[in-house]
């Protein structure tokens, strides 16, 4: 089997009185027209790849502005994992007349297809898809150079014009869905709290066995009470500020936390039983829904900042007093709902908070903060 010998990066070459960008590429076709996948290395993209200026109006740029507030979080997950981050490939258009030379042009399929590709200097490279990445590549390198010798995978399709690159656009965005918040949490090893989580749903056999970890929505049908998202969001609600010394001091407190919470509504444990289908109590009762998990995890803040050292059980006894029917106007109308609908804004989650905290005699530390 013969072997293929590529250039490791885009060289620049004169011929015949043009200068020109050779880049080691593969050669495919979609929709009857050819583009191409190479490698750049990471210092010549800012350099390369250029996006529509901002105050072009919209009918005239090929994508979105860019959100420059993003850039910054971006670059730094780049910064921070120099061993383990990872990009998708830059999409990109050249408007100019390109060459391609097989390194085998007398075999053929697979074989023939790598080679070099000839793109004249004078090219203007447009980013279709990922102007957000190459903006945080940019500041990346600004703040460690020794990033630009890695590469990141470039797929190039031939200019046709600014409508052609608007369609190009939107087809690239048209099915992209943005994963769930859950299976975020359920997948990220990088975030303390992400971890948290996880190893306090595995700790107590309920939030275990009724716990979403997928969707940030469940179906009537669902036998979960909870999801993976809304226990998240609670148990950094209830640990913000709170000082631990390992992760594990921070799960055992949250652990604590949950299971007293657990105890003082029996309808949870009747789901894990069978007597009662989670359907049922979703419907009709408003306990299991991320405003009151979260307003509970902001509850939970108040004992473990002052009373932390008390029986927990014994302080949210109070909790069986309170009428948790999604349809009871007092005391969730305004809170928690808006017209009978459960509602989730930061105000939404503030006045439940108190609310429940005034009712189990706790003095709220959040008194006066602005929702």
């Amino acid at each position: 089997m013969a072997t293929v010998e590529l250039p490791e990066s885009p060289a620049a070459t004169a011929r015949a009185g043009e200068f020109e960008y050779n880049f080691p590429a593969i050669r495919g076709v979609q929709a009857g027209r050819e583009y191409y996948i190479t490698m750049c290395p990471l210092r010549l993209i800012p350099r390369l790849f250029l996006f529509d200026e901002d105050e072009l109006p919209a009918e005239m740029r090929a994508q979105r502005t860019l959100n420059r507030s993003r850039v910054p979080e971006m670059a730094r997950y780049i910064t921070e994992n120099p061993d383990n981050y990872i990009f998708s490939a830059l999409t990109a258009s050249v408007d100019a007349d390109v060459t391609f030379r097989s390194l085998m042009p007398e075999q053929s399929g697979p074989a023939e297809r790598v080679g070099t590709l000839s793109i004249p200097m004078e090219a203007k490279f447009v980013i279709n898809d990922g102007q957000h990445r190459r903006a945080a590549i940019q500041q990346a390198l600004s703040e460690n150079s020794a990033l630009g010798d890695e590469t990141i995978a470039i797929v190039m399709f031939m200019d046709v014009g600014l409508e052609r690159c608007q369609q190009m656009f939107a087809d690239l965005n048209r099915y992209a869905i943005r994963p769930s918040k859950s299976i975020g949490v359920l997948y990220d090893h990088r975030d303390p709290m992400a971890a948290v989580t996880r190893l306090v749903i595995d700790q107590i056999p309920l939030f275990k066995d009724l716990t979403e970890t997928e969707s940030n929505n469940l179906s009537p049908r669902s036998r979960k009470l909870f999801t993976l998202s809304a226990l998240h969001t609670a148990t950094g609600a209830l640990l913000e500020g709170v000082e631990a010394e390992t992760l594990t001091g921070r799960v055992d407190l949250a652990v604590r936390f949950w299971k007293a919470v657990a105890d003082q509504f029996p309808l949870w444990k009747q789901v894990l039983r069978g007597d009662v289908t989670a359907g049922e109590v979703r419907k009709d009762f408003i306990h299991t829904h991320s405003v009151v998990l979260h307003a509970l995890g902001i509850v939970g803040n108040i004992l473990l900042t002052e009373h932390r050292d008390e029986d927990w059980t014994e302080l949210l006894a109070g909790l069986q007093g309170l009428d948790w029917h999604r349809s009871a106007e007092d005391p969730w109308e305004g809170r928690a709902t808006t017209g009978g609908r459960v509602t989730k804004s930061r105000a939404n989650v503030q006045l439940t908070s108190e609310y429940i905290a005034q009712f189990l005699g706790l003095e709220d530390h959040n008194d006066g903060d602005s929702a």
